[in-house]
């Protein structure tokens, strides 16, 4: 494990947050809450699916809530008919949404019946989205939800390893303006309760400090721009290249006077193709460690899973729910 995989974990235990699993009949995801019982990094609450096997959870001491027996099913289905009848929601779709695990879980993170949940090893992330947007919502002042990549990268400018925010891989395919700014300013935010570092910012693009032109630099321009009003105490910059962002011998020749040029740390992808790519060709190519997708701009945390995760990536992205919390 990584030294920063280590401190997420030992930074999550401190916390002591109840964290909901949705999924616990798959075996990634029962070994990943053993051991996450085990260590204390959380403490994991288990919503059954129909014919799970509770026996081993029962036997370490871990809680089981059953969506089907629970005492609140009733009146979370009446709270969900309420938060979303005006979208057309009956009773008895909001009855049936509340026989679900997932959304079940996320209706107790709402209600601050647990701290966060974490899902997405079996369930889509559109399902995993979706129930969160249902339940939770987004934060105040927040409209875009979004995703984050922490990309544990071996050392490339100090001696040791470093955490690059990738924003967004996984949720908005092509963010506007609006939306960019949106993105950014909860990768920031999050970074700092994540990694604990001070953020600074790189709206990525092809070009920096106008050395090209066009509709998409324009985009990213503006996005920054609007990132530097809603939040002029961060450090930010773009449009950028990447290498001006992440190399000093670079940004000191495209962006002299950057505040961020060869220091950036979140990085802001102009699109999802660009973000995607990227966190995937970092982690294939350069042997990076990707913690997430991470579900950033939600008023508590629901975390989305790579339907391909391991029992080490569920446990990582269950610290990173304890620390947004």
């Amino acid at each position: 494990m990584t030294s920063f995989l280590r401190q997420l974990a030992e930074r999550a235990a401190s916390r002591d947050k109840r964290i909901a699993f949705a999924e616990a009949a798959d075996p990634r995801v029962r070994d990943a809450i053993l051991a996450l019982h085990a260590e204390q990094t959380v403490r994991p609450v288990v919503i059954a699916s129909p014919g799970l096997d509770q026996a081993p959870f029962t036997a370490a001491g871990i809680e089981v809530i059953d969506p089907l027996t629970d005492s609140r099913g009733a009146a979370l289905a009446g709270w969900l008919h309420e938060r979303r009848r005006s979208r057309g929601m009956t009773a008895e779709a909001a009855s049936h949404a509340m026989r679900d695990p997932l959304c079940f879980a996320d209706a107790l993170v709402a209600t601050h019946d647990v701290d966060g949940c974490v899902a997405g090893a079996v369930y889509t992330t559109a399902d995993v989205l979706r129930a969160a947007l249902w339940t939770v919502g987004p934060a105040e002042g927040v409209s875009t939800v979004s995703s984050a990549f922490y990309m544990v990268v071996h050392p490339f400018r100090s001696e040791s390893p470093e955490v690059l925010t990738f924003t967004d891989g996984a949720v908005v395919p092509e963010p506007t303006v609006a939306q960019l700014a949106d993105i950014a300013l909860a990768a920031a935010r999050d970074r700092g309760r994540i990694v604990g570092d001070v953020p600074r910012v790189a709206f990525l693009s092809f070009a920096t400090r106008g050395s090209a032109s066009g509709p998409q630099v324009e985009r990213v321009r503006a996005a920054a721009e609007e990132f530097r009003r809603r939040a002029p105490d961060m450090a930010v910059d773009g449009e950028m290249q990447v290498d001006a962002a992440l190399i000093a011998s670079v940004g000191s020749r495209k962006a002299p006077d950057s505040p961020v040029a060869g220091r950036a740390n979140v990085l802001v992808f102009p699109s999802l193709d660009a973000g995607n790519i990227g966190y995937k060709l970092v982690e294939r190519l350069a042997g990076a460690s990707a913690v997430g997708p991470i579900i950033q701009g939600l008023r508590r945390p629901c975390s989305d899973l790579s339907r391909g995760a391991s029992r080490d990536d569920i446990m990582a992205v269950a610290a990173v729910t304890a620390l947004q919390a």
